[in-house]
């Protein structure tokens, strides 16, 4: 079988975030595989050797666009591939090759706040908005099988369509990202910190984390909350909120990390706070569970499932229950050496390893 995947997303640098790290690692580990099948990668650049069953097809085509609509599509059909797997939901409306595609959430309908989120005219948003669902309810009603990423996205899906059929939809976990190996000599000695990594949008639920830490440091003076992510409008804002609530001398923003950052962070933190309201999976907590960080999280959407009893969770929409969480865990000791032990347990339950080969048997099933 030849099966095509849309990887122009390929990789966190390109500026897929947490969908590119999922491009990256289900594509690593696809090579890895011992199989009879031909990938062909529509990819922005040709990066590393060539395998003799992967093949790059190059293209500049940016995701989100008119013009993916129009040329990605036709792309693909000139491959007379079996089979393509789009990581997301955008599918071009006039692409005639079967197809597969996974569904990490339905924020956008889930969370109206997150879905008015935008620097844009509120007239060309609501095009983009409306040109969403449409493109949407395509992917899940013309693909060959549905991939989500846990049983929650399955239970969106199909509860804003009930047409789907339950069978057509796979639930297939992510797995755990191994960082960089601890640089040498060890990192200096750094003050107590709760670490969020993330996008801003505001379904990630930001400015109450705000408001909470404001509440947490009147008792942990000392203890700082680094937020690292994507450089964006809704980044800044949020550095205007924390100088109007006077945090900004306590509250950190780490733009635009690296990976070898990022585990830099992770080792430096206290412990790791992830208050959205809505998510599909939920990789960060997951990646702070592997570097031995005690969690504290939102007791919504699917985050219970992934993380199990391996976190603490609380009310997402409750800044005085954050702030009264985070002080119960960061006090107490013992309980933070009992969320280091669980978490590595935890995180045995993910890997990408096994989502490769789930994956691929849904490729399998659709032949």
């Amino acid at each position: 079988m030849q099966v095509g995947i849309d990887a122009r997303m390929f990789g966190p640098a390109v500026g897929g975030g947490g969908l590119g790290r999922y491009v990256e690692e289900l594509v690593r580990e696809l090579g890895k595989l011992s199989h009879k099948h031909r990938f062909v990668l529509f990819r922005k650049s040709v990066v590393g050797s060539q395998r003799s069953d992967f093949r790059t097809v190059v293209t500049n085509v940016h995701w989100y666009t008119l013009r993916e609509q129009l040329v990605i599509g036709r792309l693909i059909d000139r491959e007379h591939l079996d089979l393509v797997h789009f990581p997301h939901w955008n599918v071009p409306l006039f692409l005639r090759t079967p197809f597969v595609v996974t569904i990490h959430d339905l924020i956008l309908l889930e969370e109206p706040r997150s879905a008015k989120a935008t620097t844009r005219h509120p007239f060309v948003y609501a095009l983009k908005y409306a040109a969403y669902k449409v493109i949407l309810k395509n992917a899940l009603t013309k693909s060959r099988a549905i991939i989500a990423v846990s049983a929650y996205t399955k239970s969106s899906i199909l509860k804003f369509f009930p047409q789907i059929p339950e069978s057509k939809i796979h639930v297939v976990y992510e797995g755990v990202t191994i960082f960089p190996s601890p640089p040498h000599p060890p990192l200096p000695p750094h003050p107590p910190s709760l670490l969020y990594i993330g996008n801003a949008y505001p379904h990630k639920n930001l400015s109450t984390l705000l408001t909470a830490f404001s509440q947490f440091r009147e008792s942990h003076p000392d203890v700082k909350l680094i937020l690292a992510g994507r450089g964006d409008v809704f980044f800044k804002h949020l550095q205007e909120e924390a100088a109007n609530l006077n945090l900004s001398n306590s509250v950190e923003f780490v733009l635009n990390p690296s990976d070898q950052h990022l585990a830099d962070l992770y080792r430096q933190a206290s412990l790791y706070i992830f208050p959205s309201r809505c998510e599909g999976f939920g990789l960060p907590p997951l990646e702070a569970m592997s570097f031995n960080v005690p969690v504290v999280a939102s007791n919504s959407s699917s985050l219970p499932e992934i993380l199990g009893d391996a976190a603490v969770y609380f009310d997402p929409r409750d800044p005085h229950r954050i702030a009264e969480t985070l002080s119960h865990v960061f006090d107490n000791t013992l309980l933070q050496d009992e969320l280091r032990k669980k978490g590595l347990e935890q995180i045995k339950r993910y890997s990408w390893k096994r989502a490769a080969e789930q994956t691929l048997a849904v490729y399998e099933s659709c032949a």
